[in-house]
């Protein structure tokens, strides 16, 4: 019987293998027979393509991988077409010249998992509800007008921060950056959407949160096998998917209980609604189109980790540059102590004349964008693209690490030179998605939401971080290890331990009642 089953296995295997080879063979025939030139990329492995050749820092490996292939790669990830653009100009065919045909998200674990079946407005079609939700968002909370009206959130919450560093100084306790701003983010954020500051008090729930957010954007960010073969999808071979449902769950306890919590206190909000207030409000756009509990409950979770993690990986990047370089460090003082001097905080009205800090911000935009490789799109219609054919249904991922490192775009790009920003060619460059040499929140249609949120948080947080204190390594430590680890959020692998003193008035450090 054993021999039986084994004979059993292997014709089945052979007949898998056989099919995906036919499938693929018939593929390759109708692209060549049809006269049309697919994009230059390695060859793969037979079914499952390249998927084993990308490695577990796969924006580092495409990089590398264009530098022989050029600016429009195409790899064949098991039965998927995908293409990866590596260049301002390639970047800009596919998210400008070409953003409607790319602008919906290919079906993945991530989505179905952890996005409750891409009800959210990350991973939802482009279409009547992704619009409804992204209009809400930005005119209650992600918008300019929004921001003005959360700015007192943003000040008070920061001032909590403010006062837990002091008292940290105080009794020469050493800061963990990434964990003290997921905690004031998530609290802003909070209060923004619920009224409420999620964690009163900084411990051990509020780094479970963190720990949470982390492994979403690190699962998520993965290239499940699962996605690019769906016939085994169900085996979930790397064991991604059930770590996914399991953190599903998680999360969906977390938000349940908030909007629960926040429902029973909505008497008290008559005067000044939030904006779950204003969204379960206007649940219903002009074209029928109605947003479902789920729906909202997906968005929530959009705003509490996108909003949390990628603003507060890149100020954490931005400290560590400066900690390996006292010199920025230094100039960004004087410059705020020039703008601003020392008896009072930082406010968001000074960041427009700190030129010298806009400049940090846009060169750890550069060096350390948020998001390595776009969350990936797909093509609704066959395009050509640099004279090649792009088939209908093709992933499309966009390198912006790769952008940034390249030494074809930026000189010397491996250092961290702000100076880059301040005169010639770059010093117009605006991160905010028009200039494609610096795309960190990506462009287009799909360009991320909180876009403008995230430039505010990250000018201001930083800036009064830098302002406010004197920032020295743990004892010991002379070579701050800058190694990354790869998620859909570029986290330092090993988080920020830093000493921090005061440098203005202590009155500057009480928080605001």
């Amino acid at each position: 019987m054993a021999s039986l089953d084994s004979f059993l296995f292997q014709e089945i295997a052979a007949s898998i293998f056989i099919f995906f080879i036919t499938r693929f063979l018939i593929s390759s025939l109708f692209v060549i027979q049809s006269g049309r030139k697919l994009p230059p990329g390695p060859k793969g492995w037979p079914v499952i393509g390249a998927i084993p050749l990308l490695g577990t820092m796969p924006h580092v490996t495409l990089a590398n991988m264009a530098k022989k292939y050029g600016p429009v790669m195409y790899l064949k990830m098991g039965s998927h077409d995908m293409v990866v653009a590596s260049t301002p100009d390639a970047a800009r065919a596919f998210l400008k010249t070409l953003d409607i045909n790319f602008s919906n998200r290919p079906p993945n674990a991530g989505a179905t998992n952890l996005a409750y079946d891409a009800q959210d407005m990350v991973f939802a079609d482009y279409g009547a509800r992704w619009k409804l939700l992204r209009k809400l968002s930005n005119l209650h909370m992600l918008g300019g007008k929004a921001l003005e009206d959360w700015a007192q959130v943003r000040e008070k919450e920061l001032g909590h921060m403010l006062h837990a560093m002091y008292e940290s100084s105080k009794n020469c306790e050493a800061v963990v950056v990434p964990e003290m701003l997921n905690y004031a983010m998530a609290n802003m954020i909070g209060q923004v959407i619920l009224s409420k500051r999620v964690f009163v008090t900084k411990g051990e729930e509020s780094n479970e949160f963190k720990d949470m957010v982390v492994e979403l954007m690190t699962s998520a960010g993965f290239f499940n096998i699962g996605d690019f073969i769906p016939s085994i999808a169900w085996m979930d071979l790397q064991g991604i998917e059930s770590g996914m449902k399991k953190l599903h769950k998680r999360f969906d306890v977390l938000l349940t209980k908030m909007m629960k919590e926040h429902e029973a206190s909505a008497y008290k909000r008559k005067s000044k609604p939030d904006f779950l207030d204003v969204v379960m409000a206007n649940r219903e756009n002009s074209v029928g189109e109605r947003l479902s509990m789920t729906n909202i409950k997906a968005l929530l979770l959009n705003l509490f980790t996108a909003g949390t993690d990628t603003s507060s990986s890149i100020i954490e990047w931005a400290l560590s540059e400066m900690l390996k370089n006292p010199s920025i460090l230094k100039r960004a003082h004087e410059e705020m102590d020039q703008v601003i001097g020392r008896k009072r905080r930082l406010q968001e009205s000074d960041l427009p004349k700190l030129v010298y800090l806009q400049a940090i911000c846009k060169e750890t935009f550069r060096k350390h964008p948020s998001t390595p490789l776009n969350l990936p799109r797909i093509s609704t219609q066959a395009c050509e693209v640099n004279g090649y054919y792009i088939p209908k249904n093709t992933r499309l991922s966009v390198n912006i690490w790769g952008i940034g490192r390249d030494p074809d775009v930026w000189e010397k790009p491996l250092d961290f030179n702000p100076d880059r920003f301040l005169s010639g060619k770059n010093a117009k460059i605006d991160p905010r998605g028009n200039d494609f040499e610096l795309i960190p929140f990506g462009a287009g249609r799909r360009i991320c939401a909180g876009t403008r949120m995230g430039i505010v948080l990250v000018e201001y947080i930083l800036g009064t971080l830098v302002h406010s204190f004197d920032w020295n390594l743990p004892h010991g430590v002379e070579n701050l290890n800058m190694d990354e680890a790869f998620g859909l959020a570029l986290q330092k692998a090993v988080p920020l331990s830093a000493f921090v003193n005061p440098r203005l008035e202590s009155s500057a450090y009480v928080v605001l009642s």
